[in-house]
């Protein structure tokens, strides 16, 4: 066949394009022999299986790294959706359990909650512009904290009583990839052991009243801005859970769950 180096003429190879020469008294030399020669001789370059079969194997190769990446970026966005359902899972069982509660704290003692409250009174009719603006109007905010008004012992109290929650969120892996939410958690349980560690709160100095509310302050203007993405993310995911958390809004002051319309 074309392409071949050598062809068998008479039982003998044969350079491809030389002549076959019967010799005499063999029984093929008859008047019918003819000679033979290459059909078609082998072009240089030529394509041969050896070399088409390069590209053939890396087209395949290319095809299933495409594959193979194609299914590592859909394993790793589901990873990530699960990762952030979860820890938005944690997230609400601390506002559940001490958040909003600490922010119903820090709100009485904030010396302009009378404006805060008329700019985050969030409601079902809120969409992202809404959110949005909220969020550069907390980036802003002062969160001071009038130090004369924080009844440091019921806060005590509150904190303590909190302790294998705040301790058990700290344990928690999900939570390592939430730098600003390890940062809140960091913050108060700083605050609940200053709190701790003075044998009486009541009839401190002033400077020591001072000094408090600056931890306090510190843990709200963390806690804040968390509170507002978590209600972003209720809103948007579970509405009868936001239905809820919008009614008792610590910084709405006339703030009650009960349903009225």
């Amino acid at each position: 066949p074309p392409g071949f180096p050598l062809r068998l003429v008479y039982g003998r190879p044969w350079s491809a394009g030389c002549s076959a020469r019967p010799t005499s008294g063999s029984p093929s030399a008859s008047p019918t022999a003819t000679k033979v020669t290459s059909s078609s001789p082998a072009p240089a370059g030529g394509v041969t299986w050896s070399n088409a079969r390069i590209p053939i194997i890396t087209g395949v190769s290319t095809f299933l790294g495409v594959i193979a990446n194609a299914t590592e970026l859909l394993l790793s966005k589901r990873e990530k959706k699960i990762r952030l359902e979860k820890l938005n899972i944690i997230i609400g069982v601390f506002f559940s359990e001490a958040g909003t509660r600490l922010l119903t704290y820090f709100t009485n003692y904030d010396p302009e909650i009378e404006d805060l409250s008329r700019k985050l009174a969030i409601t079902s009719e809120w969409s992202e512009k809404e959110f949005l603006t909220a969020d550069k109007l907390l980036r802003t905010h002062d969160y001071n904290i009038e130090a004369n008004r924080v009844e440091f012992e019921e806060l005590n109290r509150f904190l303590q009583g909190k302790s294998t929650l705040f301790l058990r969120l700290m344990e928690n892996q999900n939570l390592l990839e939430h730098e600003s939410f390890t940062d809140l958690l960091r913050a108060i349980l700083h605050l609940k052991e200053e709190l701790l560690s003075r044998d009486t709160l009541t009839g401190l100095p002033d400077t020591d009243y001072t000094h408090m509310s600056g931890d306090i302050k510190r843990v709200y203007g963390i806690l804040t801005p968390q509170w507002l993405n978590y209600m972003r993310y209720l809103k948007s995911s579970y509405p009868y859970l936001f239905s809820l958390e919008a009614r008792v809004n610590p910084f709405n002051l006339q703030r009650s769950p009960v349903v009225r319309s």
